[in-house]
């Protein structure tokens, strides 16, 4: 299988994106527990709770739900592939694409000063936490899950082509995506322009994932937001 087709697999995302899960989660743990609420991701708070109402609770309920997708993709892995070989070139290669995107994300971004999250953590601990956080849960909940259910939905009511249907569904993922900031008690005051701002990089964001796969999608967010907290910490303003 080429390199394309194998980056962009549900297994190799899964394992591409292990690393920025584990990270986030160890960086939770190391900061104290009236931080923790703080600097959870808006979007890894309703994953738990939509998790909670399925009495799967905690750390382990969702890293058992990760583990359970990395197994599943892996068994249909094997079977589309018929190898049960891991390619750590392959991740390499999805790594340094993944940085490229992310130069992209910031060069189409950067007159405008601003990340894809809000900027509720002090430190750099909680900065960082607060970027890794995004890259994974926000690209999971925006990309993989709303796109796939508004696809669906679309798909079953207006009988569209699959390319009319990819193409709608990637705009209204990135128009919930950036209404999504602005709810919440830790969501940004309503402005017009960082909403279209914002608007226009969820398009950009489900574009790559649809061309490249959630495990790259979920990087170029990460490195952008980690990149961009590092210069501009203290002063950065997040979208």
């Amino acid at each position: 299988m080429s390199y394309l087709l194998t980056s962009r697999s549900s297994f190799y995302s899964f394992l591409f994106t292990l690393p920025l899960f584990f990270v986030y989660e160890v960086s939770i743990l190391f900061l104290s527990h009236d931080d923790i609420l703080v600097v959870r991701n808006g979007a890894d708070f309703l994953m738990r709770n939509i998790l909670e109402s399925f009495e799967i609770y905690g750390l382990y309920g969702l890293g058992l739900v990760y583990f359970l997708g990395l197994s599943v993709t892996y068994l249909f892995f094997i079977k589309e592939d018929q190898t049960n070989e891991i390619r750590i070139d392959v991740l390499f290669y999805m790594l340094i694409e993944s940085l490229f995107w992310s130069a992209i994300l910031y060069f189409a971004l950067f007159k405008f000063m601003i990340l894809l999250m809000n900027p509720i953590g002090k430190t750099i601990l909680q900065q960082v936490t607060l970027a890794i956080g995004a890259g994974i849960y926000e690209e999971f909940l925006f990309r993989v899950l709303l796109i796939a259910g508004l696809t669906g939905i679309l798909k079953f009511i207006f009988l569209w082509k699959e390319v009319t249907t990819s193409v709608m569904a990637v705009i209204l993922s990135g128009g919930i995506f950036s209404a999504f900031h602005f709810m919440g008690e830790y969501g940004d005051f309503f402005s017009m322009e960082l909403f279209l701002l914002r608007f226009f990089a969820g398009i950009i964001l489900g574009g790559l994932y649809f061309f490249r796969g959630f495990g790259i999608t979920a990087y170029t967010h990460s490195i952008y937001a980690v990149s961009y907290t590092h210069l501009t910490l203290p002063t950065n303003r997040e979208v």
